[in-house]
């Protein structure tokens, strides 16, 4: 399997809008904190499809993406029926570690921020490996459209 051509890629980055469920809200009316990491995966899944490469042609082909790390920063509460903008950001490297950056807005105040880190993984071997190349090929399709069409 040669190696793809590397060429320096901008920024990708993704709005997705999200409707608080009551079944997010914890007690006391407000979005129970671990329903932002939810929400930052549906963020990621968008950001993939937008790409052209939905998460379930990567594990077709064999691929898996588990979550290494994830931090969320907690701004103001979401609450019911609210809603939200979750915009998500990923600087394109070709290695085998997938960082991407969350931003979750309501009418343009900031409720959450955040990251995840993944690791790309063969599943059948559970090692991790550089992007496959239907990843690698659509992320830079999609940045270099999204370069002469902002």
């Amino acid at each position: 399997m040669s190696s793809p051509t590397l060429i320096p890629l901008p920024e990708i980055t993704h709005t997705t809008t999200l409707r608080v469920r009551y079944a997010d809200t914890d007690q006391m009316g407000i979005v129970y904190y671990a329903a932002y990491l939810v929400y930052f995966e549906v963020g990621r899944t968008e950001l993939l499809r937008a790409c052209g490469i939905p998460y379930t042609e990567l594990e077709a082909h064999g691929y898996i993406l588990p979550v290494l790390e994830a931090h969320v920063r907690y701004h103001a509460p979401a609450r019911y029926d609210d809603c939200l903008q979750i915009q998500t950001r990923y600087r394109p490297h070709y290695t085998p570690r997938l960082y991407l950056e969350y931003d979750i807005r309501r009418n343009g105040e900031q409720i959450a921020s955040g990251y995840t880190l993944h690791a790309f993984m063969e599943v059948h071997r559970w090692r991790p490996v550089r992007p496959p190349a239907l990843f690698w090929d659509a992320i830079q399709r999609y940045a270099l459209h999204c370069q002469r069409h902002p």
